[in-house]
């Protein structure tokens, strides 16, 4: 085997094997052609032996070119799951990737994330995961927060009943208030793809998302596996599952959604909880007003 073979065999395992989007395969297998291209890997046993210290100098190296924090620290998620895979592939029983910590991210204000870090953290904890059915599970958890503006406990909820879902939903929230919510055509695909790879059976009336040994998936590993995520890609520590509900409604209202419709769609008892989220959005747009008006400084 030689290096292009090695990367042709990453490219077919994160495309079919793990079904990961175009966009993530083209990341991810750039990011290994750099690694395998500067250190002359020439087979599975080579990037193996990739240990924290030659990864570390990758990295620097690639900073030098210009990398920033971000994109470093996507780039190490990136060669993480390249070096443990060729772990597996040389025969390791314990296959892990090398323990290196990525750049220190400068904290900004508390906001929402961003539908490309949305679609950043949903991709990257499936590939963070031990097990395929796991990674699954927990991209399609966050997909129902981001996509259709669940709270943690109403997506555990769901029963095996919802495995196969619609264009809707019907969920209960607080207080016993039922509403209906938008299911999008990535969400319905993702809960499918973890319904079929889960390795408990889902019956009608039990749990939907399950933990390791097959009881009630609990939020708190939500939390961890939310956390593990959002420090790989160097995003703030606001960056928690209940913000993947924020930034539903932050980008619902900035694409002309009126605070009724909002109201219904998140559940509030009350227009009051909804009207944060005009605060949200102007103190975005006064950011984003800041770093591109060229007088925005001059008084």
């Amino acid at each position: 085997m030689n290096g292009g073979a090695v990367i042709a065999a990453w490219r077919a395992h994160l495309a079919d094997n793990r079904r990961r989007s175009p966009h993530t395969v083209r990341a991810y297998v750039a990011a290994a052609e750099r690694l395998v291209a500067a250190g002359g890997l020439e087979d599975w046993a080579a990037v193996a032996r990739t240990e924290a210290h030659g990864l570390r100098a990758h990295l620097a190296a690639r900073r030098a070119e210009g990398l920033g924090n971000a994109s470093t620290a996507r780039e190490l998620s990136a060669l993480k799951a390249f070096i443990a895979f060729a772990r597996q592939q040389s025969g390791d029983p314990e296959p892990a990737a090398p323990r290196l910590r990525g750049p220190r991210i400068k904290k900004g204000l508390p906001r929402p994330v961003t539908p490309d870090e949305a679609v950043n953290l949903t991709e990257l904890v499936d590939t963070l995961a031990a097990d395929d059915w796991i990674g699954a599970r927990d991209r399609a958890v966050l997909l129902l927060m981001y996509g259709s503006g669940l709270r943690i406990a109403e997506a555990l909820s769901l029963t095996g009943r919802d495995a196969i879902l619609g264009e809707v939903l019907q969920v209960t929230g607080k207080g016993g208030k039922q509403r209906v919510v938008p299911i999008l055509p990535i969400t319905r695909a993702a809960v499918a793809e973890y319904a079929r790879l889960c390795k408990w059976p889902l019956a009608p009336d039990e749990p939907l998302f399950r933990g390791a040994k097959g009881g009630p998936l609990a939020p708190a590993m939500v939390q961890r596996t939310m956390a593990q995520a959002r420090r790989a890609l160097g995003l703030p520590e606001t960056a928690t599952p209940h913000a993947l509900r924020h930034s539903f409604a932050t980008h619902l209202l900035s694409a002309g959604a009126d605070l009724r419709s909002l109201q219904e769609l998140l559940g509030h008892a009350s227009l009051g909880s909804t009207q944060i989220y005009t605060r949200v959005d102007a103190a975005s747009l006064l950011e984003n007003y800041r770093n591109a008006h060229p007088r925005a400084e001059r008084g």
